[in-house]
């Protein structure tokens, strides 16, 4: 049942060798076989967070996307989101607290049925969509989230916003967090993504995007929309599987990255 618990506050640093994670939302699509940007962008990137079935994705293609991180050592997490096929997972649904731990548990549980059976091991976990944003801010919702993750596996990593409600959350039980920034979204003035329904959201032109990863890295800020400077730390980033330049975007920052002396791994990398 979902409870709420406070355990210790232990701060992970994951940067201490250089190292730099990219990650793509994946698997979330239908039917017999992978399709879109997968199998290309797979050999690009260090983490795969795969649908879960709520948002995208079904049996078949979680087994099939497991199998290609799998071929290419991709780190595997599991995706959940809100029980919402038809929006995508981009919809707020009005859910309490306890739903929200049993989706994450259930979701969870049927990735990791997946990595059991091909022999991988599952890493970590990174909410979708709507949810996501919601529980960036909503201390009751992180809670939900950072608790299910930690009963089901305290090894398990959290994907999320730097200085969110479940970056604080999985400070205070004990669980290990990556600190997530976007490689084709941009930035509110209060470090929040901008939603998609407004214009400028979606980065889409290759220089602004590696301009704004560097700018991340080299000066742990970002430039918002409206040209403020906001603090961004990150130790992992995002690229969307289904944006039309994702591919693109993913070759572009390997060599980025290189320039800059990081080197592409997940965070459960040993140095």
């Amino acid at each position: 049942m979902y409870q709420r618990k406070q355990i210790s506050n232990r701060i992970f640093e994951i940067n201490m060798y250089n190292r730099i994670d990219l990650n793509c939302d994946m698997g979330e699509s239908y039917g017999a076989c992978v399709v879109g940007n997968d199998p290309e962008i797979m050999p690009l990137i260090s983490s795969a967070n795969i649908a879960c079935g709520f948002h995208g994705g079904d049996p078949g293609i979680i087994h099939q996307t497991i199998r290609l991180a799998q071929v290419h050592g991709v780190s595997v997490g599991a995706h959940p989101s809100y029980p919402d096929l038809q929006g995508f997972g981009r919809r707020e649904m009005q859910l309490t607290p306890q739903e929200v731990y049993d989706g994450i548990l259930y979701q969870i549980g049927a990735v990791e049925a997946f990595t059991r059976a091909a022999g991988v091991q599952m890493r970590h976990v990174k909410p979708h969509g709507a949810l996501y944003n919601r529980a960036a801010k909503d201390d009751q919702m992180a809670d939900a989230i950072i608790q299910a993750v930690y009963y089901f596996d305290n090894n398990l990593w959290v994907y999320g916003p730097p200085g969110s409600a479940m970056e604080r959350a999985a400070h205070r039980i004990g669980l290990k967090f990556c600190r997530e920034a976007f490689v084709d979204r941009t930035y509110q003035s209060d470090g929040s993504l901008t939603p998609r329904s407004n214009h400028g959201s979606l980065i889409h032109d290759t220089a602004q995007a590696i301009r704004q990863v560097e700018q991340i890295l080299t000066s742990g800020q970002v430039t918002a929309l409206d040209g403020s400077l906001v603090p961004m730390e990150c130790d992992t980033f995002c690229i969307h599987g289904d944006g039309q330049h994702a591919v693109t975007f993913a070759k572009a920052l390997q060599g980025s990255l290189r320039s800059l002396g990081f080197n592409m791994q997940s965070p459960i990398t040993e140095p």
